[in-house]
């Protein structure tokens, strides 16, 4: 092992040659000394928005000889290398891009490029795609072809339409594309090749509330669900040395804790052996078990469905405590998987006595692309409808006891807990994080403007009447419910601007609340692990003293009965 230096910029994507000693590293373009100086002295600490920012160099680095790396130039592009990846040949690199600010806001800036390492004079990138979408996770699986994903990024068959989850393969040489599992309705979560892509690619698709294995042999052959446990398979990976395959994964299911699993052949997936016992404890102890369970929002017939936690030694029984912990994105679902953290908390909060159900509401992944587009132009109300009316199939079932009830989420699942207590004070409680309330602050701070583009269809100008009417803010005067307010003090996702105004307005309303603010965190609270124990510890408190306290009469009438 030995240290290089590479520059003051640090690396941000790289990759290794598969032929030679040669390694591909970007970074932000530097300056020279003399023009950093001259910056400076100019500007001292005034920040030029926009025209601060800088494009990214690509280098090589040799390491033929180890005592002294030669380190060239390959060359410099106006946008951010994301990620590089090399032909098995060595011959060719391909990368992707985004924008040098890393804000979403053209897609012209997100596209694939290749390099010509061998016929150069000097090197030249060439552009392979130009779509409306966010290319990620590319690997080639010869040297001729690479494989990518896209997921609720857009889309490569024409205009921005966001998709489910979708897997391409890429000619380098013509341009083609070609979609991969075209006839699957669920989702592609990840992918991985076999023997590296001489023979099929392994699928991994979320299809409800399951991620299964699948194999093709090419984009055109029939996709073959391989036979294996119930739950969610993730973080596949594969080798192949000496004419042996190797399969390594993670999976868990409600009732089996994440652990890592190794075998020899895709097509014997039930024979994997384990490799870790990391999460053993949990099966040691009595804990919450779940179920699925499936309501229709009964204004349009839409089945929906959501996962059903009960607390330990309470399964199937009635007249439950119900909290609705709803999921952020909204391009992605609750699984049948072994979750438990800060942002998947429902089996921390189960073992509290309480019932968990996380709805998989309209926008969400695994159950179609019509599914998922529902939300356009109503990406706050129709949801909101969908989990509302679940909570009346649980009232109606007797599952749930009306005059206990909790409504928390986080990111976009914040978003919908601030829209959902301005239309009902059937909730006692509500645990809000990291959640929008106002669709003109959020386009305007956000690093994804494209998104509210899309949602609202349309600019702020282009669509007022929209943006103030899917916008819990000019509803606030409803609420009652008492509130609690996580957010990261650095969040661009969803600035820190929005949970200022719920605080802001709930106080101006006498409404009981609590806003808290972790240092130097942005959208995943993931820097200190302190503030990950405090969010969970806090809410539970905010439960205990307020869940069981009814805001109004606790005999509001069901959304299926005609009122609220």
């Amino acid at each position: 092992m030995f240290s290089l230096a590479l520059g003051k910029e640090p690396i941000h994507a790289f990759t290794w040659s598969n032929t030679n000693t040669s390694l591909y590293y970007a970074t932000r373009t530097s300056w020279t000394n003399k023009s950093e100086s001259a910056y400076k002295n100019e500007w001292k600490d005034v920040i030029e928005h926009r025209d601060r920012d800088r494009g990214d160099t690509i280098y090589r680095v040799d390491f033929e000889d180890l005592t002294q790396p030669r380190i060239e130039i390959v060359t410099n592009i106006s946008l951010r290398v994301v990620e590089l990846i090399c032909s098995s040949d060595g011959k060719r690199l391909v990368f992707s891009t985004e924008s040098r600010s890393r804000q979403i806001e053209s897609m012209e800036d997100y596209e694939l490029y290749s390099l010509d390492l061998i016929n150069h004079s000097p090197f030249t990138s060439i552009r392979l795609t130009n779509n409306q979408a966010i290319e990620r996770n590319l690997k080639y699986f010869n040297n001729d072809f690479i494989l990518f994903t896209v997921t609720g990024e857009g889309s490569i068959e024409g205009e921005y339409r966001d998709t489910q989850g979708r897997l391409y393969s890429l000619n380098v040489i013509d341009g083609g594309i070609h979609r991969w599992a075209n006839q699957f309705t669920g989702s592609i979560t990840n992918y991985a090749l076999l023997e590296h892509g001489q023979q099929d690619v392994i699928i991994l698709g979320q299809l409800n509330t399951e991620v299964q294995v699948y194999t093709q042999q090419s984009p055109t052959s029939p996709l073959i669900k391989q036979t294996g446990w119930n739950g969610t398979y993730e973080k596949l990976v594969t080798t192949y040395v000496g004419n042996l395959s190797r399969i390594a994964f993670i999976h868990s299911s409600l009732d089996t804790p994440q652990e890592v699993y190794f075998v020899n052949s895709i097509d014997r997936l039930k024979t994997a052996q384990i490799v870790t016992k990391e999460n053993e404890i949990f099966t040691q102890r009595n804990l919450p078990k779940g179920k699925s369970y499936r309501w229709l929002n009964k204004e349009d017939g839409t089945e929906i469905e959501g996962l059903l936690l009960y607390p330990p030694d309470k399964f199937e029984q009635k007249n439950l405590s119900l909290l609705i912990l709803i999921h952020g994105g909204p391009y992605t679902a609750r699984l049948n998987a072994f979750r438990s953290d800060w942002y998947s908390c429902a089996m921390m909060i189960a073992t509290e006595d309480w019932l968990v159900l996380q709805p998989n509401y309209r926008g969400s992944t695994g159950y179609g692309d019509e599914f998922l587009h529902d939300v356009i132009h109503e990406f706050l109300s129709r949801p909101g409808k969908d989990i509302l009316y679940g909570v009346d199939a649980l009232i109606r079932d007797e599952i749930a006891n009306p005059k206990k009830l909790a409504i928390g989420g986080y990111s976009y699942g914040g978003y919908l807990t601030n829209w959902l207590i301005t239309q009902t004070t059937r909730f006692n409680v509500a645990l809000s994080g990291a959640g929008g309330v106002e669709n003109v602050v959020d386009w305007g701070t956000n690093d994804m403007p494209i998104s509210n583009f899309y949602f609202l269809d349309g600019f702020p100008w282009e669509k007022p009447d929209r943006y103030q009417r899917e916008a819990a803010i000019f509803q606030l005067d409803q609420v009652r419910t008492p509130t609690h307010i996580v957010t990261g003090e650095n969040d661009i996702r969803v600035p820190v601007a929005h949970s200022y105004l719920l605080e802001r307005a709930l106080y101006a309303l006498n409404v009981p609340h609590k806003l808290i603010v972790f240092p130097n965190e942005g959208h995943n609270i993931d820097r200190n692990p302190w503030h990950e124990k405090i969010k969970i510890r806090e809410e539970l408190k905010w439960l205990h003293k307020y869940g069981h306290i009814c805001v109004s009469t606790c005999e509001e009438s069901l959304l299926s009965n005609g009122t609220n």
